[in-house]
């Protein structure tokens, strides 16, 4: 079956489901390219896109899709020669050459790629060898009415009536082989695909979901989730809330801001909910007390023995006063990355891609070391200013800088934010004007201009942009004051994790414990079934079209049920994918998912495919620091009804005519 899943771009997962390469994965994986080849005249996010012959499939330059073709246990070879006096940084030295040995032999004569992945946070290695193949090509997406239903305000929560799925199709040369899109290439032939089954899904059903989960963190000590919920979340919640007020206020308004920043929004949507999730959760399962009750029982584990307490005996304390320094460095880098840096303002972002230019005509670099950066900035150019608005960009300098102020201490703020400040006495909305209209920063023909017509007289120019400024400000007080202070504190933290999951483990005894998520390939089982997020409230494990008919609501972009979906509906037109005259469109399980598990198969007990797992309900979100079976629950797209909006709603039914359905 692992032959049938792979990674899809550079975080979902995706399942194969014909032996022609046909794929699926979730519409929010698959959003980025269907954005990328919408525009007004061919907006394939509101009315979705579906090909009806091979000829009409979309090509996708830089999609790729990654098979695991073998893993291994490579723990000794990777610590070999390593010896317990050493240095941290000897060890990890070795340790670094023996794995590009490993990874070099892995790969010698083959296509093949490959990585070795920790393991147990370092106590455990594996060795990982893939096939990547890069031709891959939109074949189907419903629109964002059905793909995205729901929108923000329905994500992470249950009930749900998300059609969230999107097809498309691995391409490869005459000899089954990885190549580049070429219009001679065929359909892959893969050596296996999922059956699908139409037998639907039951109370108490058996459920595994195959995936690549990108990471959890269910060893770390108390003061780590103390860190998050209390010190670093109530003001990252607060700053990517104002965000995202601002951006969808822009997007209601104009059709063109909603598709450029659609995809942002959902971005910085996805984690403001989860942190909102996580800290409610934790909160309400009491994992800071759980964790503490934990760590005294270990405590006196370790005391038992002179040998443990000399082994063992100074993690948490060591923990204690590496997180005190921790909570600090974590809030001010994320803080300012999400203000004034690479994820804050988008003009200032565009700013800092200037800085090595100024920095190599100030260091006398040569004309050719110029040229290369140059030709960079002209290419990021017009992907920048393709989905940028100068007035959303505008309002989040006026709310960003003015968060910036509010909520760091001054101590931790740039000087040239600070100069900024004074000069409009901290009103940030009478210079954005002057600000946004002088720069090369903020119009592609300006920026553009700049750089083919580059002088190096013209840096003057630059280092008079407060734009610039502000990026070259913060890049430096963070390199100075705050990075090098934060790798510091983390690596000696991940050194105590090291250790800390050594001496869980030992205390583990016979039971056995399940290493944290690394996005590499794991499986997953639990039951379909309901919960109780909370007194007297229990929801069932699954939603029917109804429900999407009831949130039917027009004035609402999210909630705007298209015309062809209520005709459906009002003529009871389900065909064969019906259940007990409804039609299923979500259920949840108890599987443990997290990001990167996106578009993972979900099956049943006779290996067939019966969902694509999407979300994980609001309640159990914190699953990814700890686990509640209670609540916890993983929400996939029922595949019957993808498969009743391929074949009723888009007339794609050709379709289904390569996969193999069992009724």
């Amino acid at each position: 079956m692992k032959d049938g899943v792979m990674i899809f771009g550079g975080g979902c997962t995706a399942e194969l489901i014909s032996p022609d390469g046909l794929l699926i994965t979730n519409h929010h994986c698959g959003y980025g390219r269907i954005q990328a080849h919408s525009s007004l005249e061919h907006d394939y996010l509101t009315d979705g896109f579906w090909a009806m012959s091979r000829d009409d499939e979309l090509s996708n330059p830089g999609l790729t899709v990654t098979f695991l073709k073998y893993m291994e246990d490579v723990t000794d070879r990777v610590l070999k020669g390593v010896g317990k006096r050493m240095s941290e940084t000897e060890k990890n030295e070795i340790m670094e050459s023996n794995i590009a040995d490993i990874v070099a032999k892995a790969t010698a004569g083959n296509h093949y790629s490959a990585f070795v992945r920790p393991f147990y946070m370092g106590n455990q290695f594996f060795l990982f060898v893939n096939e990547t193949f890069r031709d891959v090509r939109l074949v189907g997406a419903p629109p964002s009415a059905i793909g995205k239903f729901g929108g923000d305000t329905d994500n992470w929560i249950w009930p749900r009536h998300t059609g969230d799925f999107s097809l498309f199709r691995i391409y490869a040369d005459e000899n089954n082989m990885p190549a580049d899109y070429s219009a001679d290439n065929v359909p892959y032939k893969p050596a296996y695909y999922f059956p699908i089954s139409l037998k639907g899904v039951h109370e108490g059903d058996f459920t595994m979901v195959f995936g690549y989960p990108g990471g959890t963190s269910q060893y770390v000590p108390s003061y780590h989730i103390s860190m998050l919920t209390d010190y670093v979340y109530p003001k990252m919640i607060k700053l990517r809330g104002k965000k995202l007020d601002i951006i969808k206020e822009d997007m209601d308004a104009d059709p063109a801001v909603r598709i450029q920043y659609s995809s942002k929004a959902a971005g910085i949507s996805n984690s403001w909910k989860r942190w909102i999730g996580e800290k409610s959760g934790m909160a309400r399962l009491g994992t800071i007390q759980q964790k503490k009750e934990f760590e005294k029982k270990f405590t006196g584990w370790v005391k038992e023995k002179r040998k443990r307490e000399k082994m063992y005996g100074h993690i948490l304390p060591e923990y204690k006063a590496l997180y005190e320094q921790m909570q600090e460095y974590y809030l001010v880098n994320s803080y300012t990355s999400e203000t004034l840096g690479r994820r804050g303002v988008e003009a200032i972002n565009m700013a800092a891609n200037f800085i090595p230019l100024v920095e190599a005509v100030n260091n006398d670099a040569d004309k050719e070391d110029v040229k290369k950066i140059l030709d960079r900035i002209s290419s990021y150019i017009p992907r920048f200013f393709h989905n940028y608005n100068m007035l959303t960009d505008k309002r989040l300098f006026v709310a960003m800088l003015s968060l910036y102020g509010e909520n760091l201490d001054k101590k931790w703020q740039v000087s040239e934010y600070t100069y900024l400040y004074r000069s409009c006495d901290g009103n940030f909305e009478s210079i954005v004007d002057e600000i946004y209209n002088q720069s090369v920063f903020t119009n592609h023909d300006k920026a553009a201009q700049f750089v083919s017509n580059f002088d190096r007289r013209l840096i003057s120019e630059l280092e008079a942009d407060p734009l610039y400024l502000l990026a070259r400000g913060v890049s430096t007080f963070l390199d100075e004051n705050v990075r090098d202070n934060y790798v510091s504190v983390s690596g000696k933290i991940a050194d105590l994790d090291r250790l800390y999951m050594k001496a869980q483990i030992e205390y583990a005894g016979d039971e056995v414990l399940w290493p944290d998520a690394n996005f590499t390939l794991r499986v997953t089982y639990g039951e379909v079934g309901g919960y109780e997020p909370r007194d007297a409230v229990y929801y069932t494990y699954y939603t029917t079209l109804e429900g999407i008919i009831e949130k039917d609501n027009p004035e609402i972009y999210d909630y705007d049920v298209p015309d062809r979906l209520k005709e459906l509906y009002y003529a009871r037109d389900y065909g064969r994918y019906a259940q007990d005259g409804k039609m299923p469109v979500c259920f949840i399980a108890d599987n443990h998912t997290t990001g990167g598990n996106s578009g993972s198969p979900v099956i049943n007990a006779e290996g067939h495919l019966i969902g694509v797992n999407f979300d994980r309900a609001w309640e159990g979100v914190m699953s990814d620091l700890m686990f509640n079976p209670l609540q916890s629950r993983n929400i996939s797209l029922d595949i019957r009804y993808a498969l009743f909006l391929i074949d009723k709603f888009a007339g794609a039914g050709y379709l289904l005519d390569e996969m193999t359905i069992v009724e």
